[in-house]
Parts: structure tokens; C-alpha cells; sequence
């Protein structure tokens, strides 16, 4: 069987080496010549693209997407970098508008109270060079003229800048703006539960308490402490 075989691959070359002399008379080129070969690897190299020709079109691509990210990336960095920047900057512009409200936010009661003062000092230098010795009555009523002037020039300071004297006689107890000192009998006209005398004046500033008002509370008589 071997043998049969290999006498047929001698026959198959003996009719290919005669059909490329036959050629060769011919003035044609075999299929399996070496020029043949050449020039089909000549057009080979010709038609077919080499292999360092560059990156591929999906490789350009993804690099124009990385550039166009890293372009996007920078710009929201710049973006970020700024607006905290900015945000800094307000806290402390905000910060620096706080301490200054703290510390001048009481100018204008300040300047008021000034003019209080004034009346008040030149109230006692008026009666200590105008007053003659030994006339009490006479330095009782240039005090109490003074008094009254500096009592109206408190009153007009604190309405101005809202600050309310509470009245709560009559009033029913609030822990929230009376401070319970002690309780008392509730005589005629005085409902128990209720404020029947002020030991010392509650103030409110634009309505929220800022001092509560030291006041005795009336009750039946058995409950008294």
C-alpha cells in the first residue's frame, strides 16, 4: 500500500516537472517557479495592508474619548476648586458680618442711652451749684424734676428700640414670663392663679421675655406657703 502511494507522488512530480518544461518552452512562467513566486509576492506586498500601518480605528477612538474625558475631568477640577473658593469666602465674609453685628449690633440703644446719661449728669451738677445749703425742699424738687425728665427719657429709649415693661398685676401666672417668689391670700377683686403683686418689673424685647417679672401669686388661704 505504501509503495503504491509512493509511486504515485513520483508520477504526480514527473507530469509537474514535465508541464513546467513545457511551459518554460513556451515563454510562460510556472505557477510553482521561483518568478512566479516573486512576483506573486511582489503583489502580494502591494494589495495587502502592512502590519505597523498605525493604530486601528477603534483604538483612535478610544484615545479621542480618554483625551475629550480628561478635558471634561480638568474642567469640573477648575469648576469644584472655584466654588469652594467661593464658598470660603462667604463663610468668612458672613462670619466677619456676625462678630460685627455682636459687637455694634446695640450702636443705636448705645447712643440713646448716652442722652440718658447727660440728663442725668447734668441734672446733678444743676442741683449741686444752684442749691443753697440747709434748703432741702428746694433740692427735693430740682431732684424729682430730674428724675421725672430722665424717667420720660428712658421710657421714649425703650419704646423706640422696643423694649416693653411687663404689667402682669391681674394677670394670670406664666412660668414662662413671671418668677414665682412666694404665694399670698387672694383678697377681694383677685382670682387665685393670679399675679397679686410684682416684687420687680419684667421687660420684653419685640415681644420675647428678656427678664421675667419677680411677682407673688394669689391663693385660697389654706394653700398659702
Amino acid at each position: 500500500m505504501a509503495a503504491r502511494s509512493l509511486w504515485a507522488v513520483r508520477r504526480l512530480v514527473q507530469r509537474l516537472l514535465a508541464s513546467s518544461a513545457a511551459s518554460e518552452g513556451r515563454g510562460w512562467l510556472h505557477p510553482f517557479s521561483t518568478a512566479t513566486q516573486r512576483t506573486a509576492g511582489e503583489d502580494c506586498s502591494s494589495e495587502d495592508p502592512p502590519d505597523d500601518l498605525g493604530p486601528s480605528l477603534a483604538e483612535r477612538d478610544l484615545k479621542l474619548k480618554a483625551v475629550k474625558l480628561e478635558k471634561e475631568v480638568q474642567d469640573l477640577t477648575m469648576r469644584y476648586q472655584r466654588a469652594v473658593a467661593d464658598g470660603e469666602n462667604i463663610r468668612r465674609r458672613t462670619q466677619r458680618c456676625v462678630e460685627d453685628a455682636k459687637i455694634f449690633g446695640i450702636q443705636s440703644f448705645c447712643k440713646d442711652l448716652v442722652e440718658v446719661a447727660d440728663i442725668l449728669e447734668k441734672t446733678t451738677e444743676y442741683i449741686s451749684e444752684e442749691t443753697e445749703p440747709g434748703d432741702q425742699k428746694l433740692t427735693l424738687e430740682k431732684i424729682f424734676r430730674g428724675l421725672s425728665l430722665l424717667e420720660a427719657k428712658l421710657k421714649s429709649v425703650f419704646a423706640k428700640h422696643g423694649l416693653e415693661k411687663m404689667t402682669p398685676i391681674g394677670d394670670k401666672y406664666d412660668p414662662h414670663e413671671h418668677e414665682l417668689i412666694c404665694h399670698v391670700p387672694a383678697g377681694v377683686g383677685v382670682q387665685p392663679g393670679t399675679v397679686a403683686l410684682v416684687r420687680q418689673d419684667g421687660y420684653k424685647l419685640h415681644g420675647r421675655t428678656i427678664r421675667l417679672a419677680q411677682v407673688e401669686v394669689a391663693v385660697e388661704s389654706q394653700r398659702r406657703l
